[in-house]
């Protein structure tokens, strides 16, 4: 158990500790363009693999997947901490979320073959999920201190050593159970291929279009996104093993609980990802700080969680308690419309306090609701679903909300500038790495870029004070994040809405069904 869990933490704190470590890495690495795809590669990875060796791992055993997805990810890891470029490390990452989708497609699935008492499993899922999400926790603070002090490269190299000792402990303690080869267990690789081809098409042609509108390239894109998504429907209604089936998707609460694990993962994501382009990029902390901010989302959802979890069966509509949680995520959107780029610290961590608490009424109540709800040998595969579709929602929000910032930042920039005269200046705040701590920009005025030699353009640059351009910049950035944060507004907004489908829902209606359909 020491080894499974050592394996799922690194796993969880990946998902956040790299969060305030993106802006430094974009700095260093040239590459804003590609920030959104640092978080997304990895989300598309897991995505497509969670299934996948799921399936493997009923096919010939859990033990060999769990410690080739530590091996991979360990080597992905000194991988992403050596990437001499933003692309290297794009892929890096993606190698990374192969690891990662095996971790979780594996790891969770030994508990009932270890403790098949579904008491004694109940305790132990309850144990691994509280540590899960205390490593969420103090993932953006210790990601924040490790680059401040020791640089970005840190935050991987970090998995090195958690990593073999993973890999030893699993490899030493953890049994193999062999299942019968009775032929059943098939893997829909058709199927994942599709779904890669839906999510990572769309994502390109959605940043594609930030960038260069509605254009050959990305009209082609969409038509072979839909092309795929066509396939990919008629495909998983004749497989023998869908990575998505049919089942799962005739019951109209199921379906709603999905649309649900979809929005609350982009709003998750998007938050994770973009708070700390806000606290770094408009508000100038450092990345220690900005790892303080953001502590309290991920702490407040074991905190949310602990509360629902002593009250979900003592009320008559348990999904009054998931309305909450979206109530609580839309609270914390206009909050962070409202504050603009020059709220408090004390307010931006009430804020982050606030939206912490909503995952935590959300979170657990879409798994226990999905494992109520799921047919007794479908729940394990639901429940598999459910958190794919999280990974989905997080992947297709970050890549809006890199559209967003993408188009309109540029814009903010190159409208402010040149209504003052300083048009030359626009190609050096192009990108919003140069807002970031320790980019350079902050100490002195901003050197004439590559491209404009001329005198002139150079006094241009040199004569205004780096301050005004800074705080144009810093103010055109927020705007765009402005705008990220009217998304997750309007998705929180759209929750609200879908959680009313299940107002009928009553948990104590519901039979009694272990976590993984076992």
């Amino acid at each position: 158990m020491l080894g499974i869990a050592t394996v799922l933490m690194l796993s969880a704190l990946d998902q956040t500790v790299i969060g305030n470590a993106l802006p430094s890495i974009t700095a260093d690495l040239q590459g804003f363009d590609l920030y959104a795809w640092v978080a997304t590669g990895y989300l598309l990875a897991s995505v497509v693999t969670i299934p996948i060796f799921g399936r493997l791992g009923d096919a010939y055993g859990r033990k060999p997947f769990v410690m080739l997805a530590a091996a991979v990810f360990t080597v992905a890891s000194a991988a992403c901490a050596a990437a001499p470029t933003m692309l290297v490390l794009v892929l890096a990452r993606a190698a990374q979320g192969i690891g990662g989708g095996m971790m979780i497609g594996t790891a969770f699935a030994c508990i009932p073959e270890l403790f098949p008492d579904t008491v004694r499993r109940l305790r132990w899922q309850m144990l691994l999920s509280a540590m899960f999400s205390i490593v969420n926790a103090f993932g953006p603070t210790l990601g924040g201190i490790l680059t401040q002090y020791y640089g970005w490269r840190s935050v991987f190299y970090l998995n090195l050593p958690l990593g073999v000792l993973a890999l030893w402990l699993v490899w030493r303690f953890l049994p193999r159970f062999r299942p019968p080869r009775d032929g059943r267990s098939k893997v829909d690789w058709l199927g994942a291929a599709l779904i890669a081809i839906v999510l990572s098409t769309l994502q390109v042609a959605v940043q594609s279009m930030s960038r260069a509108g509605l254009d050959l390239a990305a009209g082609a894109l969409l038509a072979l996104c839909l092309a795929a998504c066509v396939a990919l429907v008629a495909w998983e209604r004749i497989a023998v093993a869908p990575l998505l089936p049919a089942m799962l998707f005739q019951d109209a609460k199921l379906r709603t609980l999905f649309v649900l694990a979809v929005l609350a993962g982009a709003i998750m994501f998007i938050l994770l990802f973009y708070m700390p382009v806000l606290f770094q990029g408009v508000y100038g902390y450092s990345p220690k700080d900005a790892g303080l901010l953001i502590t309290p989302l991920v702490l407040c959802i074991t905190l949310g969680a602990i509360v629902n979890g002593r009250i979900v069966t003592r009320v008559k509509r348990p999904s009054r308690l998931v309305r909450f949680g979206f109530a609580m995520l839309l609270l914390a959107s206009l909050g962070l419309l409202t504050a603009g780029g020059r709220a408090p610290f004390a307010v931006l961590l009430a804020l982050m306090f606030i939206a912490g608490v909503g995952f935590g009424f959300i979170y657990l109540n879409l798994t226990v609701f999905t494992q109520a709800l799921a047919p007794r040998s479908h729940v394990g595969i639901a429940t598999a679903m459910s958190q794919s579709l999280r990974l989905v929602g997080g992947m297709l929000g970050t890549a809006a909300v890199a559209a967003i910032v993408g188009a309109f930042y540029a814009r903010g920039v190159d409208h402010a500038f040149r209504a003052r005269g300083w048009g030359a200046a626009t190609r050096f705040f192009a990108d919003p790495k140069v807002l970031f701590p320790g980019a350079g920009a902050t100490s002195a005025a901003p050197q004439a870029p590559a491209g404009l030699g001329a005198a002139a353009d150079h006094a241009v640059l040199a004569s205004p004070p780096s301050g005004a351009m800074l705080a144009l910049a810093r103010d055109a950035l927020s705007h765009a994040l402005w705008l990220g944060f009217v998304l997750t507004a309007l998705l929180a907004l759209l929750g609200l809405w879908q959680v009313g489908r299940l107002a009928s829902f009553s948990l104590n209606a519901a039979p009694a069904r272990a976590p993984n359909g076992d």
